[in-house]
């Protein structure tokens, strides 16, 4: 196996994917990911006739649903469901590309675990999309994928497979003949041209609401070589680079499809993805987009520099903390300059819990601590252009970054010792249930334990510890405990306490002073005085 294996650079890679590199130096080897962003922009509103339209935030405005913004598509739902107001300039849009900010830590769609495991996936990544509303469908939106990927990005179609949906008989859904027909019109070769089920060219935004046949674009890093039983088969060879959706179908709460009134297009393309392609790498990660924030990480660490390794070549999982720190602090950079704040709210939690695991990672890289603020300049040049908000709000990104950090070590190892506590008192032959962990966040081992601190103890552990579930749990308990009611004052006594208190000689009380303010270095204020007034029953 040794005399298999050759060093390029940082990586040591097998004989067989040295070939393969080869045969993609043909590309242009100096695509930089700006230069791959502004070419999907400006092919599609400069020679298509779309409009640009800004990202929208990751934050998901009132009504938008719980989690972060996932998909390019999100801004345009009240097209799809034929709610936009007709005053909405939204009512005018026909044709639309933008590079979408997408956050995937939660809900259907949820990559957090993945993270740092593989490379390709990611919680932020941009979405370069485009969109017909009631415009143009299949043919076009066919022919505009293809001339972009072969005549601007010089892909070679030999390395291109494509696939179409196969129709489903339980769904009274008929294969989609029209596009298989139109990429062959297109010059694909029908060996490259493949049918798949529901599962993986039927798209849906739930169970209810517009749907649709979809077809993907999948490419080799083979080359021309057959690969065809590699495509939909999570082989890293074979990579999925771009789906287009054909919404033309609604589905009704009885799950009957009818056709929509209006046919839409919504296509999506990763550009980490795509930019992996044009770099000649297979991994996102060894792309401009993560090298400039490895190369500072690797400044704060006792650790070499990044090598790309994966698995039990990975021994110390060093390379898998590169990536996680990388990947979380482009997340909470990008959430931070849209306004989000590390708090106890659904989406603030999420993002305390994102900034917590880069500190973890960053023991295992034994980088200096409160470095982490640090990195949000490469983020910043990286990702800036595109989205000016990150550039504005690099001051306020690294002191909320700064903030979280002093707060992790403050109650670090205080978080430790109560968890030990934990694990002894419980028998350690069950299995861990999410109610057992409502002890440590109530203080009974100690100081209270937040949420993100206590997943995080509980990673150190080897502890599984599901925190929506525990976030859940939480609330429902909150919301079943209900204030016992105050009781109310009828500030009156009875005569008898009256009698009493003025045989006593107490005075009746004089409340004029609370009106009564005085002055203290410019600053005005009142004496707070508790009092009662006596009256006569």
């Amino acid at each position: 196996m040794a005399g298999s294996m050759k060093i390029l650079g940082l990586h040591t890679i097998c004989s067989r994917c040295m070939r393969i590199l080869h045969r993609t130096q043909r590309l242009k080897s100096t695509w930089s990911s700006a230069e791959v962003r502004s070419t999907f922009l400006d092919y599609f509103c400069q020679k298509q006739d779309h409009l640009f339209v800004p990202s929208s935030s990751v934050i998901p405005k009132k009504g938008e649903g719980t989690y972060f913004t996932n998909a390019g598509m999100n801004q345009f739902k009240p097209i799809f469901l034929g709610s936009v107001d007709k005053n909405n300039p939204m009512a005018s849009y026909r044709r639309v590309a933008n590079s979408q900010k997408c956050v995937r830590v939660g809900g259907k769609h949820n990559d957090l675990e993945d993270v740092g495991k593989d490379l390709t996936h990611h919680t932020f990544f941009e979405m370069l999309g485009s969109w017909s509303f009631g415009d143009y469908f299949k043919k076009e939106a066919c022919r505009m994928a293809l001339e972009l990927l072969t005549k601007e990005y010089k892909l070679s179609l030999d390395r291109l497979y494509i696939t179409y949906f196969a129709g489903c008989e339980s769904a009274g859904l008929l294969p989609d003949n029209e596009t298989r027909e139109i990429w062959l019109e297109l010059g694909v070769p029908e060996s490259r041209v493949l049918p798949f089920g529901m599962k993986d060219n039927f798209w849906d935004m739930g169970d209810t609401g517009p749907c649709g046949p979809c077809t993907e674009i999948h490419l080799s890093h083979r080359g021309n070589s057959d690969c065809s039983h590699l495509v939909n088969a999570d082989s890293p060879e074979v990579v999925e680079i771009w789906n287009l959706v054909f919404m033309q179908y609604n589905r009704d709460i009885s799950q009957k499809l009818l056709p929509l009134p209006s046919q839409h297009v919504d296509t999506g393309m990763g550009l980490e993805r795509i930019v992996g392609v044009l770099q000649n790498t297979m991994s996102n990660y060894d792309t401009d987009l993560f090298m400039p924030l490895f190369n500072e990480i690797h400044k704060n660490s006792k650790y070499g520099p990044y090598r790309g390794r994966m698995g039990k070549a990975d021994k110390n999982n060093t390379d898998k903390a590169y990536r996680i720190i990388a990947d979380h602090i482009r997340m909470a950079t990008v959430c931070i300059a849209d306004g989000l704040l590390p708090d106890k709210s659904k989406l603030g939690h999420k993002l305390r819990s994102i900034i917590y695991r880069c500190i973890e990672q960053s023991f295992i890289l034994k980088m200096d601590k409160k470095r982490l603020s640090s990195l949000v300049d490469p983020v910043s040049d990286i990702l800036g252009d595109a989205y000016p908000e990150i550039p504005e709000n690099e001051s306020k990104i690294k002191q909320v970054l700064e903030s979280c950090e002093n707060g992790f070590w403050k109650r670090w190892g205080e978080s430790q010792f109560s968890f030990r506590k934990f694990l002894r008192d419980r028998d350690s032959n069950k299995e861990f249930q999410v109610h057992e962990f409502l002890p440590l966040l109530d203080g009974a081992y100690g100081r209270k334990i937040s949420i993100d601190m206590l997943e995080s103890v509980a990673r150190t552990f080897n502890v599984p510890l599901d925190s929506d579930q525990l976030h859940d749990l939480l609330a429902k308990r909150n919301a079943e405990v209900q204030p016992s009611p105050v009781p109310q004052s009828s500030n009156t006594i009875s005569a008898a306490l009256l009698q009493s208190l003025l045989s006593q000689n107490v005075p009746e009380t004089e409340d004029v002073y609370k009106y009564s303010y005085t002055s203290k270095d410019g600053v005005y204020g009142n004496l707070i005085v508790i009092y009662f007034k006596v009256t006569l029953k």
